[in-house]
């Protein structure tokens, strides 16, 4: 049962649709539209003043929702490393996951900025807060409002 009580339970979900092609792609088919739809909703509703959104993409280099950002960043961390994260945070069936994702490489080649992610969250913050800097500084306003 994928919703014992009225909750989805992620678990088995993932470990019955990431070994099941057909089962990931009929749940793509449901799920896709709909997040596209929650993301260009909530794209289209900023206020116009809003200089960076920010928008967390697993997939984003595998379909085409790429083209919709001004700006893409690839953040990757060499292979042990993410496997023990994804395994730190209880996520089985890690393997059958990427399987259906980009490698760490061809992720770097598309996005337009690289951060290495092999550290601790503080040094991860300060390469994003260095990014956004940076792209700040490259507004046509030069980063004034």
């Amino acid at each position: 049962m994928v919703a014992p009580e009225g909750r989805v339970d992620r678990a088995v979900v993932g470990a019955k649709v990431f070994n099941d092609p057909a089962e990931l792609a009929w749940l793509e088919a449901q799920i896709h539209p709909l997040v596209g739809g929650e993301l260009l909703g909530w794209l289209s509703g900023l206020d116009p003043e809003t200089r960076f959104a920010v928008a967390e993409i697993p997939l984003l280099f595998e379909g085409e929702m790429h083209k919709q950002f001004d700006h893409t960043v690839a953040i990757v961390a060499d292979e042990e490393t993410r496997q023990e994260r994804a395994r730190s945070r209880g996520h089985e069936g890690v393997e059958g996951r990427e399987a259906r994702q980009l490698s760490q490489a061809d992720k770097a080649s598309r996005a337009d900025t690289v951060i290495e992610n092999d550290g601790s969250p503080e040094e991860l913050q300060a390469r994003l807060g260095e990014l956004l800097s940076r792209l700040e500084s490259e507004l046509p306003t030069g980063g004034q409002s």
